[in-house]
């Protein structure tokens, strides 16, 4: 599935239309969204000028299917990591990204044989056991007793990785499992320097992709309840709810568009962009949370007991979204604002 650079309206509405039949067509598989993945190589990268583009994707995505939503994020953001630090990938090759760090498990890379090796546990792998390959952050331990954390590209069709599948007992993103994978004496091939990967640009605009696609979610939800109004006459209720949500993923939307031009003006790098990552995923987050909220409220229990998509549209969204740390994210962007030293509005 190709995207031109600047479509024509008409152009446009089929490319869109196109994306979110082959994303509903997932319907929460997890192969057939790594197909897909496969398939959208020409999406733009974030911050190449055409960032908008980027994020409409995968905002049209979520919209349509939640599990192609987030196959398809982590496989971009890879790609993009992966451009940003010259280290070539194969259009064979499907893509994920393992930086998480949990309680009690820890991943180490060591020098060995002339390359590098990963021994240890990493939390929170997505779809492991399908992918072919994988950036997995590390901590690094030389003979030299130098530490620090540094990403690595790893083949997971090698010998010495198992996957724990077993403990994901999600009923959103069923099939996006993301349990830990032990690695003993795993190949790996370095992707940057230590410390690269979370401070490169890019690192905040990854996270706001993801906010994306939430928000894609939350605007699916959105025209479930747009629906229901035009279904029978809404009474003033309806009417409240149905503008509440208009209020919250029109933020939500509007927060997106800024932040794409941003990327692209060069104005989200270093603080300015972790502090522009904080804001949009918190207005998303917030978002998705109020259209919860009012959709539950304004249709009752009907379409969560008779209505699969929208009941599998809820459960995925409320697992995704919980990537935001709710009141520990706020606390870190009111600590980025207060360093600061004067008052940002």
């Amino acid at each position: 599935m190709r995207l031109e650079a600047n479509p024509r309206p008409a152009e446009l509405f089929r490319v869109v239309a196109e994306l979110a039949g082959a994303a509903s067509a997932v319907n929460g598989d997890a192969r057939r969204a790594l197909t897909l993945a496969s398939s959208l190589a020409s999406v733009p990268r974030p911050g190449e000028g055409r960032t908008r583009q980027l994020f409409d994707t995968l905002s049209t995505l979520g919209a349509a299917d939640l599990t192609a939503a987030r196959v398809v994020e982590a496989h971009l953001d890879a790609l993009a990591i992966l451009h940003q630090a010259g280290y070539p990938a194969r259009p064979d090759q499907t893509w994920g990204v393992f930086a998480a760090e949990g309680p009690g498990m820890t991943l180490t890379a060591m020098p060995a044989d002339g390359g590098w090796r990963l021994d240890g546990v990493k939390p929170w792998c997505s779809l492991a056991g399908l992918l072919s390959h994988a950036l997995v952050t590390a901590h690094v331990v030389r003979p030299d007793a130098t530490t620090g954390r540094r990403l690595f590209a790893v083949d997971l069709r090698q010998p010495g990785l198992t996957v724990h599948d077993d403990v994901w007992v999600a009923r959103g993103l069923a099939q996006v499992t993301s349990g830990p994978v032990d690695f003993s004496h795993v190949a790996a091939d370095p992707v940057g320097d230590d410390g690269w990967y979370l401070s490169r640009p890019g690192f905040a605009w990854g996270g706001i992709g993801v906010a994306a696609a939430w928000c894609g979610g939350a605007v699916g939800l959105a025209r479930t309840l747009y629906g229901s109004v035009h279904s029978r006459t809404p009474d003033q209720i309806a009417l409240a709810h149905l503008g509440a949500v208009d209020l919250a993923v029109t933020a939500a939307h509007t927060s997106l568009v800024a932040a794409a031009a941003a990327i692209d003006a060069g104005a989200a790098d270093g603080e300015a962009g972790s502090i522009l990552a904080a804001r949009v995923r918190g207005i998303v987050a917030r978002t998705v949370d109020d259209v919860i909220f009012h959709i539950g409220h304004a249709l009752g229990p009907a379409p969560l007991a008779l209505d699969a998509r929208h009941a599998q549209r809820v459960a995925d969204l409320q697992l995704y979204v919980r990537q935001h740390h709710a009141e520990r994210d706020d606390a870190a962007l009111g600590h980025m604002l207060v360093t600061r030293g004067s008052a940002p509005w």
